[in-house]
């Protein structure tokens, strides 16, 4: 029963957490152009979050390791979020909106390897882990589908602090279990995994130059309300939990199969959406981008966990997910500024290519 309940706390504060985050990342684009007239200010503004994030993720990861503890990390994120995302509602202009994003890196990359960590070491059960990491697409979901009925920029802040302070909550009654201390040079880490981490920095790239102009482009090309734009990305995050939840229980493939299927199909994520003449087009695709997404994610971070110290290794993972954020939308705003939107789309298919390429190179 004990077991039983601390699973479903683990979902409830997995769920909160990403929905905190997904309820202001999707409009954030939106947001920030109404503060500048500069598609590339729009670029740097998105790509401040994720270069805080890379540091606090890679540096508390590995202190997570050393100092066998989790919870202080995981609690002390929560509150962290819950006052740099809710700071988003007071923001009146650029300069205070890049401060307030670059807290909200720190924050949100101290919580995210010690969350992943503690729900690897919870159970004894490891194929439970895929089910519980899927409310991580749920959490999306909620924050989607939250975003788009709020249907206000200035709104989605106060609800995006409440929902980390519900987590928080849910943190606070998680039992301390005892933790083997792990040391690994990080630079070890990294070297042993190049391949994984190199494949995951330039797919995520592709990616995320078309995420910072995807809701523009379907707000301003083709004339999508908000709560349109949701229902678009709601086809990602139901497919992404959908398929978590089987990853325990129904399809058995090695993680490192997993993780490649998920890359190299992303290639063909890009080639529909480089086709949309309507904001409805973007739907298949990004269906597409909730099974890529449950593959690479469950594949690669169940991977480093089972081989590699557990909060060190999932730390470099969503660190090299964040500098593929920086990169992306920088690389998004210099490329649709000199060229057009549909050449962002061309460049993603390009260097998924190249990632699917090289992630062929993993060893079981």
């Amino acid at each position: 029963m004990q077991k039983l309940g601390v699973s479903n706390l683990i979902r409830g504060a997995t769920f909160f957490q990403h929905a905190g985050v997904s309820i202001v990342y999707i409009f954030m684009p939106i947001l920030a152009q109404n503060l500048t007239t500069s598609i590339f200010e729009v670029g740097l503004t998105i790509a401040s979050f994720f270069l805080a994030q890379i540091l606090s993720s890679m540096y508390f990861g590995r202190v997570s390791d050393t100092r066998g503890k989790r919870l202080v990390f995981i609690r002390a994120g929560f509150l962290g979020c819950a006052v740099m995302f809710g700071l988003h509602y007071v923001v009146d202009d650029s300069l205070y909106l890049l401060l307030v994003r670059l807290g909200s890196g720190v924050t949100s990359g101290m919580l995210v390897p010690a969350m992943l960590a503690y729900t690897y070491e919870s159970g004894k059960d490891k194929s439970k882990v895929a089910s519980v990491i899927s409310f991580h697409a749920l959490g999306w979901l909620a924050g989607i589908v939250g975003a788009g009925i709020a249907n206000n920029e200035k709104t989605i802040f106060l609800i995006s602090a409440a929902l980390f302070l519900v987590g928080f909550a849910l943190t606070s009654r998680l039992p301390n279990y005892e933790i083997v201390k792990e040391v690994s040079a990080t630079r070890q880490v990294i070297v042993k995994n190049k391949y994984l981490f190199l494949s995951l920095l330039l797919r995520h790239t592709g990616a995320t130059a078309v995420w910072t102009i995807l809701p523009l482009v379907l707000t301003q090309t083709f004339g999508a309300k908000l709560y349109e734009v949701s229902i678009v990305y709601v086809a990602n995050t139901v497919t992404a939990f959908i398929l978590m939840n089987l990853m325990g229980t129904k399809i058995h493939i090695e993680n490192t199969t997993k993780f490649k299927i998920g890359v190299g199909l992303t290639v063909f994520v890009f080639v529909g959406m480089s086709l949309m003449s309507s904001w409805w087009m973007a739907i298949p695709s990004m269906a597409l981008v909730g099974f890529t997404w449950a593959f690479l994610y469950i594949g690669g971070s169940i991977h480093l966990m089972e081989n590699n110290p557990k909060s060190t290794s999932t730390g470099i993972f969503n660190s090299t997910i964040s500098i593929a954020n920086v990169i992306g939308p920088v690389t998004a705003g210099t490329i649709a500024f000199y060229y057009n939107d549909i050449s962002v789309m061309y460049f993603a298919i390009a260097i998924c290519t190249v990632a699917f390429i090289i992630s062929l190179k993993i060893k079981k």
